[in-house]
């Protein structure tokens, strides 16, 4: 399915900042968009500068929000597409389509973007570790949804649905996310 963007709206955002809270667990974190300040979850491991696969870290840097995987239509002004059943996300370090996008059945180790539960409804894909691909450096770091507790993420940076909904409409065409 092609990407999509909405044209038709002015610009928005285009710097989320996002950093652990201030004598919080390593997973808990806030969002700085504008005048907008969000609780978020991040990696179970806090935020890292060196990140590897499985650590369960939020790599630090700037990473641009390259497009959305939605489950319904939304009036984004970024890159878009539908979530179907079959979209698969591969995360297999040996796999020479490690950290691409992938289509159902795949033996590859990988991430299911067609989940039963809410938290895959909306997922940003961050240009973090694509270009170029490094295996074993940490794959799929998504901006997704949250756990209604924010619990810790895999490495993701996660916000809860409410405030995802809230957000995503402010978004500009080439945002960033500021993590560290």
């Amino acid at each position: 399915m092609p990407l999509r963007t909405n044209r038709t709206k002015p610009a928005g955002l285009d710097l989320l900042r996002v950093a652990r809270r201030i004598g919080g667990r390593p997973h808990e974190g806030r969002l700085i968009a504008g005048t907008l300040v969000l609780p978020c979850a991040l990696g179970r491991s806090g935020v890292v500068r060196i990140k590897r696969e499985g650590d369960g870290a939020s790599p630090a840097g700037r990473w641009p929000l390259l497009y959305f995987y939605l489950r319904a239509p939304n009036p984004l002004r970024l890159r878009w597409r539908r979530t179907r059943p079959h979209d698969l996300w591969c995360d297999d370090p040996r796999s020479f389509l490690y950290n691409k996008p992938l289509q159902a059945p795949s033996r590859l180790g990988h991430e299911e973007m067609w989940r039963k539960d809410a938290l895959y409804d909306a997922v940003g894909v961050m240009g973090y570790n694509l270009r170029p691909r490094v295996r074993g450096r940490g794959s799929a770091i998504f901006f997704h949804i949250a756990t209604d507790d924010l619990s810790p993420t895999a490495g993701c940076v996660a916000l809860r649905a409410r405030d995802m909904a809230r957000l995503l409409p402010r978004l500009g065409r080439k945002v960033s996310l500021l993590i560290g």
